[in-house]
Parts: structure tokens; sequence; C-alpha cells
């Protein structure tokens, strides 16, 4: 135990978050019973609780924290430009050395053509911007009827109307009214849970051409786009195989449709590249961003536009934005965050030294009774939860229950791990060390053999029929 920060007892927090706070994603009557867990400090890849538990996060917060917790260089930039500009919009033909200045490094990071910024407070919104953006574009270029975007099946692009029908999650669109018009879903490239025994480089190619398929059935000339994650996250950390995003390429570029890649999760390192789509090798229009380009530490997000696109949405008034779009103190954040990512080389280390050890040391989780695979790129990986390895069955339980028991014991441990149904997920902070990495594979171990007993006891390891 360590010192903490004087506070409330834990018990009148939970009593207090239950009574007034309402939670994302969360059941809340069932976590006013339970009682959150009160997270009060952090400092590099250690969050510690409000009673004194030092618990290592293998997700990065949400997937976002990328230079650690605890950089005074951050909160010192966002001190500074508190004091000289806490605020101005960037409406009414107006701006300010934040926003100019970050807009200008994004396009030297960027790969391509992507030399244009339009900013948001977080992925969601981008995510909207974009599809108010392809559609203004084709209008603008007298193609009006192109209107659908096509997304995938267990996609995750944020939370929002347009974002969530984005979008490919079952849940989500059962509540809301979801999906908004004009927006088709193909089915995801996860060759483990629905690859069978076709090859994965063929189910890859089988899985990107559906998007051909679509295209045919609801005619080319409705198409605006195609966006993707290059790796699923909140979907359960799905690879693609190497077949899958060339043939997407060849077919956005066959259509002449624009593709969205969704880098809120990959962008800023977490492949072992600046971008996913470097990883990925393909060539998007558009990029949403957000999460990792300030680490966490102030929210902003945006959409980096190609050349193609920014000069006819340039050319209009387009007739949309945010009240934060490019918040100065966000701005100035993001950049000290850039800043560090390069001049640490932090991403180089990811690429050639942690990055390779933590994929050594995540696959050996495939030996353990409870795991069917162990997948891993760059700074995010997964593990499948199966009671039979050679059928990569599905447990017989509703989905999510065994994996459910896995998060419990990971938290009991310790160990920030998240579950996707019956698949764990990481993806640390790209600070993470090689000690901290033997940390989180030790704690991943003793959890999974505790999970294994609760299940077998509970008559849970049973393959669904």
């Amino acid at each position: 135990m360590t010192a903490i920060t004087n506070h409330l007892p834990t018990a009148e927090l939970q009593a207090l978050d239950a009574a007034h706070h309402m939670h994302p994603f969360t059941h809340g009557d069932a976590l006013g019973d339970k009682g959150a867990r009160i997270i009060t400090r952090a400092r590099g890849v250690t969050l510690t609780d409000s009673d004194g538990n030092d618990i290592l996060d293998a997700m990065a917060g949400l997937w976002c924290v990328n230079i650690g917790y605890g950089r005074e260089e951050l909160a010192e930039a966002a001190a500074r430009q508190m004091r000289e500009l806490p605020y101005y919009n960037t409406f009414f033909q107006t701006s300010h050395v934040p926003a100019i200045a970050l807009a200008a490094r994004l396009a030297e990071l960027a790969p391509g053509d992507l030399n244009h910024v339009f900013y948001a407070g977080s992925g969601s919104e981008a995510n909207d911007t974009n599809i108010r953006m392809v559609r203004t574009y084709w209008a603008e270029m007298g193609q009006p009827e192109r209107k659908i975007i096509i997304a995938r099946k267990n996609g995750y692009h944020g939370s929002s109307m347009g974002s969530a029908s984005l979008g490919g999650m079952a849940g989500m669109h059962a509540q809301g009214g979801m999906p908004i018009p004009d927006i088709h879903h193909i089915d995801q490239p996860h060759w483990y849970a629905e690859g069978g025994d076709t090859d994965p480089e063929a189910f890859g190619l089988a899985r990107a051409r559906q998007l051909e398929e679509m295209i045919e059935e609801l005619g080319p000339h409705r198409i605006a786009a195609f966006i993707g994650e290059p790796v699923q996250g909140a979907g359960g950390v799905i690879i693609p195989p190497k077949s899958y995003w060339p043939e997407i390429q060849r077919i956005c570029d066959k259509y002449g449709i624009l593709l969205i890649a969704d880098e809120v999760i990959c962008g800023f390192g977490r492949t072992g590249n600046w971008f996913g789509s470097q990883t990925m090798g393909i060539s998007p229009d558009i990029m949403t961003i957000a999460k990792g380009l300030s680490s966490g530490y102030a929210p902003i997000g945006g959409s980096i536009v190609n050349d193609r696109v920014a000069k006819v949405i340039n050319a209009c008034e387009f007739n949309h934005g945010y009240t934060y779009s490019g918040h100065p103190v966000s701005c100035a954040v993001a950049l000290e965050n850039l800043r560090i990512l390069e001049e640490e080389r932090i991403i180089e280390r990811v690429a050639q030294d942690t990055g390779p050890y933590l994929k050594q040391k995540w696959e050996t989780l495939a030996a353990h009774p409870l795991v069917g695979e162990a997948r891993i790129i760059g700074m995010m990986g997964s593990i499948a939860l199966t009671p039979d390895k050679a059928s990569r069955a599905a447990f017989a339980s509703a989905p999510g229950t065994v994996g459910y028991i896995c998060r419990e014991r990971c938290f009991a441990n310790n160990l920030v791990m998240r579950h996707v149904g019956d698949r764990m997920i990481i993806s640390p902070p790209l600070v993470i060390s090689e000690g901290e990495i033997d940390t989180l594979i030790e704690r991943a171990w003793q959890s999974l053999d505790e999970a294994e007993r609760q299940i077998r006891a509970e008559g849970l390891m049973q393959a669904a029929a």
C-alpha cells in the first residue's frame, strides 16, 4: 500500500457516485450495488485507487494514454496555454496559434497528401464530421445521390447517433433508433470466430470482396465512402488477415469511393507506426484521430483530410463545427504530447524493442488451457477464451459470461484487462517497460488460472452446440 491523497472514505465516494453519476456503457443499478472502483491518481503505467492499491493499467485508460500517466510537461503546457489564451473559437474567420501549429504538425506526420485538419472534441464527433463531409463532397461534385457509407459489423466508431450508426455494434443499434439512413454494414474479417476451415488469407479476401458485392447491390453511383479501423479495437482487437486491406484499397480505387481509416485507437504509435494505415499499407482519403493525439490528457479529436477532398470542401461553405473545435488548451497539450512521442522515440521503441518483447510474452498465453489464440500487433493484443482449443468453440453460456469472470479476476489481481464478449484485450501505454510487461503477463496467467477454476466449478466449461 502507498500513501494516498486525502479524500472521503471509499464507501462514501461510492455512495455519492451511485447517487449522482451516470456511467457510460453501464447498468447503473448493478454498479451502484457493487460500488465503483475509485481511481485517485496515476503515474507511468500504474493507477492507484482510493484504498491505496496499485493497479497495472494494461488498457492505457481507454486506449489513449500512450505516453503514460503523470507527465509534468503536459500539465505545464496546459497551464501555460490557460494563462495565455484559455479559449477562443475558430468560427467567424478566426484562428489561434495552437490550432494552426497542431494542424501543421499533423500534416507533417500524416502519410501521403493528408494535409488538412478539421478539429473535433472526440472521435465520435470526428466521425460525425466525416459523415457530413463525404456527403457534402459528393454533393459539391455534382453527385448528391452518393450518400451511402459502408462500414463493418462489430466495428466501433463512437457512440453519438452518427458515429454509432457507422459502428456495427448490435447492442448499440438496439437503443435509440440506429442506424440512421444510408449506413450499411458488411461482415468483419474475424477469422478465428467466423472463418471455419477456410484458409485465413482466402477468408480475408472473401470478407473484403463483400464490399464490392454491396457496392454493386446498392449501386456504385450511390456509394460515398467505406470506413474501417485498421485493427478493430473495441470489437476485440481483430487483426485482419494480410490479404484484407490491400483488397479493400483496390475496391475503393476501382469504384472511386472515399476510404476513411478510423485511427482513433490505432493512431499515434499503437501498431508500431505513427498510424495504423501505414502498418496496413493503405492510403485513406480521411483519417479519424483522437485518443493518442493528446494521450488522453485533454479532449481532442479530428479528421485529417487529403488534398482532393479538402479542395472541394474548402471551395464551399461547410456548415458544420463544434464549440470546442481546435480548443487552444487541447491543441497545446497535443503538440507537447507529439513532441514527447517523437523526441523520446517512443514509437520506434514499440516497433523495435518493447513491442516484439510483449509479442513474445503475450503469445505464451496461448498455452493456457482456457486460451484458443493469443494475437497482438504493436501494443494492442487479444486472447480468445474457449472450452475447446481444437475446434475454436464458443462457450455454451451467454457471450461475455466467461469473459466477465476473467475480467473480475484481473481486477482482483490489480490488472486492468478488458473483456469483449469472451475475448480478453490489452492496450497498454506505449511507455511500458520490459519489467512491467513481465508483471502484466504474470498477473494475466494468475487471473486465467483463477478464472479457469471458477469456470469449471460453475460448470461453464461447455462448448456451444
